[in-house]
């Protein structure tokens, strides 16, 4: 079973162009090339799941199209896409910004989905999703300490009672380093699939561990890898697991 995890920045790209004529002036521009680049990546991959962080559920940027949506069918997948921001917030009355959510794809049918709200920070969302054999959670955490280690408390009593093996993936930003998630880690019994923490960002000349697969023990690594794809500022993760 292949694994992708990808922030892909809305598919809004990255380098100059992104930055003119102001500083993230990329955020406002059509994304639509950028993302058929990203879209024909991910279908070379060939992956049975998809973790997309930063998803344009809709915006002006697609020209009203569902990223996720456009991958799932070009792909012939399932898939579950939210918005990040918890329901009757500022963000989800903002036209731009209520489009910005995370989706999972799957080669396999989602049996059962739910979305959960973390209590503090602005991107709030988990998305719980299960195949026949497997429970995936995906996140995006906070940009602020306090905030992240709120959300990864409350992470850990949504995923504690979860039967079976469990994958929990997502851009986690943790910028003071990996021991952020020490007591997380323990808690849950969650191995890093990411074992030597190579840098996942920034894409063009990574120096930090941003993004995270993290599996249960009835799972196995045959092999994972981060592709040199600059598509996004943040580079992919790809993990191949047997059971």
């Amino acid at each position: 079973m292949r694994f992708l995890l990808y922030n892909i920045r809305y598919g809004t790209g990255i380098g100059t162009r992104f930055h003119f004529p102001v500083p993230y002036a990329g955020y406002l521009k059509r994304s639509t090339e950028n993302y058929r680049q990203i879209t024909e990546f991910i279908s070379r991959l060939a992956p049975d799941l998809v973790g997309l962080v930063e998803v344009d559920s809709g915006s002006f940027r697609t020209e009203n199209c569902c990223q996720a949506e456009f991958l799932a069918r070009r792909l012939g997948y399932d898939h579950v896409v939210e918005s990040k921001y918890r329901c009757g917030s500022l963000p989800r009355r903002v036209p731009v910004l209520a489009k910005q959510g995370n989706a999972l794809l799957s080669r396999e049918k989602l049996h059962d989905h739910q979305f959960h709200f973390f209590r503090k920070g602005v991107k709030r969302l988990v998305i719980e999703a299960k195949t026949a054999n497997l429970t995936v959670f995906l996140v995006h955490l906070s940009l602020t300490y306090y905030n992240r280690q709120s959300q990864l408390r409350q992470l850990y009593e949504i995923i504690k009672t979860t039967q079976g093996p469990v994958i929990v993936a997502g851009d986690f930003n943790i910028f003071w380093g990996d021991q952020e998630l020490d007591l997380f880690l323990a808690a849950t019994r969650l191995r890093n699939a990411n074992d030597h923490g190579y840098p996942s960002h920034p894409s063009r000349s990574p120096k930090r561990q941003l993004d995270f697969i993290l599996y249960s023990p009835e799972l196995t690594v045959e092999n994972f890898f981060i592709p040199d794809v600059i598509l996004s500022d943040h580079a992919p993760l790809v993990c191949d697991f047997t059971e």
